[in-house]
């Protein structure tokens, strides 16, 4: 029985409950109201020992979890930035330069970054900053202070990000906060 799609309407047999009646159906159950109880029960689709009687046809494809996720999944690449989509450029004094961390504890090993990739990451904290400007601006239910209170703490993101204005080689690709406090 797990292979039917059961409408509204359908009659099944059930081996405790007797004759029922599909009331309601999801992804994974079927509410059936059943005479003899005269309660709903809900029973997984996949249950085995269902008698069908009389089958309505599914007026809807029933949506699963895995279709939920890979409509997420879809939505959530959709309103990436492109790995590729910003052209900026590293200043050329740093091009070749590496970061070096060093710890307190002189027992432990230095960490080495190269600048070329903390560049790559700091240039993709600015376009998804930028893609949840756009999001928040055309956001349906936002109304307009919500819009602010909101821009405002992007705002303050670009001003904490631009301590790392000196990495690049444009001033128009520089992350501008709000003035002198950032």
């Amino acid at each position: 029985m797990s292979a039917m799609e059961l409408g509204i309407g359908s009659q099944i047999r059930h081996p405790k409950f007797g004759k029922g009646v599909v009331v309601e159906s999801d992804a994974s159950y079927y509410k059936i109201y059943f005479n003899y109880t005269g309660e709903v029960k809900t029973i997984a689709r996949d249950f085995p020992n269902f008698e069908l009687i009389e089958k309505k046809e599914a007026e809807f494809q029933p949506i699963t979890l895995s279709d939920i996720e890979k409509a997420v999944e879809n939505i959530i690449k959709k309103n990436q930035p492109k790995e590729e989509a910003p052209k900026v450029a590293l200043a050329q004094k740093w091009i070749n330069g590496t970061i070096t961390i060093n710890p307190f504890n002189p027992e432990m090993s230095n960490k080495e970054i190269p600048i070329k990739t903390f560049f790559h990451k700091i240039v993709m904290v600015r376009e998804r900053l930028r893609v949840l400007e756009q999001n928040i601006n055309n956001h349906p239910k936002l109304d307009d202070e919500d819009r602010v209170q909101m821009q405002q703490y992007i705002t303050r993101s670009y001003g904490s990000l631009t301590t790392f204005n000196v990495l690049f080689a444009d001033k128009d690709d520089h992350f501008k906060g709000t003035g002198k406090d950032d």
